[in-house]
């Protein structure tokens, strides 16, 4: 009888063990999923020279003002900057599934501007943006569109032609539009460098002002679904 009950007690312990390894793995689990819940949004700049930050710095560069305004306003956001200075579409195209990591939730798509610069064609132009809001849908990654204009000396032709990418797209996939990624700056010589292409720092804080438009109502929605 003493041996049986040696070997309940036994028994009662070991399983007292297991439900404490089974509860602390549940209260593992738990906080993880609550830490993950609590993880800043994680956003991607995806664009060239205007995106990268060109001859500007880091504290200077659009995503580096946007998450500090993000922040300001109170949006927990970590915002990675994927800008590559030159880069065309078809460069985008390329790099874009190794640029956006997993567990990202937003991209900023910027690009366009140096196709239009160097006369591409943008039937071409239009297929490379396509297939990169497709494939960040794909993989549930929202996007968000920064429209471009082609400098006039381009043709009228070839001008309507480019100009109507973007919104054409962006209508297509149903993604937010800021119309034209440089309004304010674009012949605004206090907010250019000396080469008139790029934002300086006051060219940059109009841009980042002119996003939160279209920006601010697809973070709130992703940070309440996330």
């Amino acid at each position: 009888m003493l041996q049986i009950f040696h070997v309940t007690i036994r028994h009662l312990k070991y399983a007292a063990a297991v439900l404490a390894l089974i509860w602390g793995s549940i209260g593992t689990i738990s906080n993880s999923l609550a830490t993950n819940s609590d993880m800043p949004l994680q956003i991607v700049g995806f664009g060239d020279s205007l995106m990268a930050g060109y001859e500007l710095p880091q504290s200077d560069s659009f995503t580096v003002v946007l998450q500090s305004t993000l922040k300001a306003k109170g949006f927990d956001a970590i915002i990675a900057n994927a800008g590559v200075s030159g880069d065309t579409t078809s460069g985008g195209l390329e790099r874009l599934d190794w640029s956006v990591p997993d567990g990202t939730k937003l991209v900023i798509l910027e690009l366009g501007a140096n196709d239009a610069l160097r006369g591409i064609s943008p039937k071409i132009t239009r297929d490379n943006l396509d297939q990169m809001i497709t494939r960040l849908k794909q993989r549930n990654i929202a996007v968000v569109l920064a429209g471009m204009l082609a400098p006039p000396n381009m043709g009228k032709d070839y001008e309507t032609a480019f100009n109507a990418i973007h919104p054409e797209l962006a209508t297509k996939h149903n993604v937010p539009l800021i119309p034209f990624f440089m309004e304010g700056v674009m012949g605004n010589a206090q907010a250019q460098l000396s080469d008139r292409l790029h934002p300086n720092r006051k060219g940059v804080d109009i841009i980042v002002e002119n996003t939160l438009t279209k920006l601010l109502p697809e973070i709130q929605r992703l940070a309440t679904n996330k």
